[in-house]
């Protein structure tokens, strides 16, 4: 999908600033290209493609900028592969980095806060163009989140603040996206959680109604528990929506910090909710708690399945640095490589960190044959009879889900062919 961060830096850079945007999962690097910055954005997984990338440049001496969710969680790590680092939201910050290097004065930290302002929340899609994204529009409604699970980057990034964005705004990018050719396009609401205001998202759905949209999103349990909420999202064109339900067990919520979904009769109660209404349900659960055991992956694949999920997803805990789960595991002496993802011997589906009642390798082996359950063809057969959506689009994103399975099982981070040494910055 188009990475909404590179439009929201493109509609900050001052005017008579050239820019050229270059996508590393689509095309090669013109590495060659002329430059005087490049910025780059980080997150945790692609941390090591990221430093080799601004090795190259360094190759070439052209200074780097890193930003990104892992920048704001392991700045001190980030600055030595880059001239400079952005914390926090780019907004407010890339203007005045821009100047800064205009006169040969460019800063080593820039914090833009946890926020932009309302004037700040624009987006420049047209350094996408040409480039081959599915025809899904990213808009956002709001960033961060304020609940406190123990092993989310995005509440300890955002130090659990949640700033919605002017609804106006948003709304404008809908009737864009809805209009003319683009008409039938997925809107994907990039939240964490939707609805961390609930009256302002209630309004926001009503505007959407007439407009008769089709879009994705995530949001918490508590949109469950009420019922004006759940009609609204579904009369708003809501065509799926993700859930954390994270786990069946309630000493692993606890121990996540994550009460909130056991509350008002839990997560069963939760989804025989939505399911009433007719919310489409992707689901998502974390395994690996100190409460997990081996038959608990097959109950959960089997809950997940009996309630007619679109999609679900089964996966392991990841330490992701300066979280509160990284930092008790730490203490606890559990991690198995405190900087796993610089690892080159680490790979998608790898556990970093000891479990308690089981091998990383049993915990690895037993989140792949949950979704390999879940997606096995009696498993889409049940679901595609329980669930209300339309059997060609629930066909198409369960049969790529299937395929994805392979795919990223075991893919490395980084760029495997890339055998020279990171280049730290002066």
């Amino acid at each position: 999908m188009q990475p909404l961060w590179a439009a929201a830096v493109a509609a900050q850079t001052p005017p008579g600033v050239e820019i050229r945007f270059h996508d590393d999962r689509l095309e090669s690097i013109p590495f060659d290209e002329p430059a005087d910055l490049v910025g780059i954005s980080v997150e945790t997984y692609t941390a090591r493609r990221a430093y080799q990338i601004a090795s190259e440049y360094r190759l070439r001496r052209v200074p780097v900028v890193m930003g990104g969710i892992h920048a704001s969680l392991c700045p001190g790590e980030t600055a030595r592969y880059a001239e400079s680092v952005v914390t926090g939201c780019a907004e407010g910050a890339w203007p005045e980095l821009i100047g800064d290097l205009g006169r040969g004065a460019l800063k080593k930290f820039y914090h833009g806060g946890h926020a932009p302002t309302d004037a700040a929340w624009r987006y420049d899609r047209s350094i996408f163009s040409a480039k081959r994204y599915l025809p899904v529009q990213l808009i956002e409604f709001g960033r961060g989140c304020r609940l406190s699970c123990e092993f989310c980057a995005v509440q300890t990034a955002f130090h659990r603040t949640y700033s919605g964005r002017p609804a106006e705004q948003a709304i404008k990018e809908v009737a864009a996206a809805s209009s003319g050719a683009s008409r039938n396009q997925l809107i994907f609401f990039v939240d964490d959680n939707l609805a961390c205001e609930p009256d302002r998202l209630k309004q926001f759905l009503r505007d959407l109604i007439p407009m008769r949209v089709r879009w994705v999103g995530q949001a918490g349990i508590n949109v469950a528990h009420d019922p004006e909420m759940l009609d609204l999202i579904v009369r708003s064109g809501c065509r799926c929506l993700l859930i954390g339900f994270e786990s069946l067990k309630p000493a692993n919520l606890k121990e996540m910090s994550k009460p909130i979904n056991e509350a008002r009769g839990g997560i069963g109660q939760a989804v025989r909710d939505l399911r009433r209404a007719g919310v489409p349900v992707y689901g998502t659960f974390v395994f690996g708690f100190d409460d997990d055991l081996p038959d608990d992956f097959e109950r959960t694949v089997a809950f997940s399945v009996e309630h007619g999920f679109l999609l679900a997803a089964f996966a392991h805990l990841m330490p992701f640095p300066g979280t509160a789960l990284f930092r008790r595991l730490a203490a606890e002496q559990r991690l198995l490589n405190e900087s796993w993802w610089l690892d080159p011997g680490y790979s998608y589906n790898s556990v970093a960190f000891q479990p308690l009642h089981l091998s990383p390798d049993e915990l690895r082996r037993y989140c792949l044959a949950s979704r390999r359950q879940f997606f096995s063809w009696s498993s889409m057969m049940r679901r595609s009879l329980a669930t209300g959506f339309h059997q060609r689009e629930y066909w198409v994103v369960n049969l790529l889900h299937r395929v994805e399975l392979s795919l990223r099982n075991g893919h490395p981070l980084g760029d495997q062919s890339w055998n020279k040494p990171l280049l730290p910055a002066g």
